[in-house]
């Protein structure tokens, strides 16, 4: 099945950020396998009708983070050996992108970060009760 990404031009978040964090959040789902290819810069481009410097930048991201690697005349690969390391640090950097701009969020609405302690405190305990 190919990789089927999408971007939102009006999000607010830079178009190669968003191809980061989907490919990110693939890995870390299992929906991308390691050693599956992803789509050559240009197709990508093209099916996303973006700049292919964007796609390029994405991948130039994603091989600096470990998560893919690209050969010359082959093209780019999900890196890894799917082990339960790696894919619980795809999704950790996932979340992490995720909260920041909850955060951010947070903040630009004038809330304390006593204010947000408590929005986490009792986001955690509503899904993670066992652990309180």
């Amino acid at each position: 099945m190919p990789v089927v990404l999408t971007v939102d031009p009006r999000s607010g978040v830079p178009i190669y950020q968003q191809i980061v964090e989907q490919v990110k959040r693939s890995t870390a789902l299992g929906v991308l396998q390691s050693g599956e290819q992803l789509p050559t810069v240009k197709q990508l481009a093209l099916d996303l009708t973006i700049n292919p410097n964007t796609v390029a930048r994405a991948y130039r991201d994603l091989e600096r983070d470990g998560v893919i690697e690209t050969s010359p005349g082959r093209g780019s690969f999900v890196k890894g050996d799917g082990d339960a390391a790696s894919t619980r640090a795809a999704a950790s950097d996932v979340t992490r992108r995720a909260f920041e701009g909850a955060v951010r969020e947070a903040k630009s609405m004038g809330l304390l970060r006593a204010d947000i302690d408590r929005v986490v405190d009792t986001v955690l305990d509503r899904w993670f009760p066992e652990e309180r």
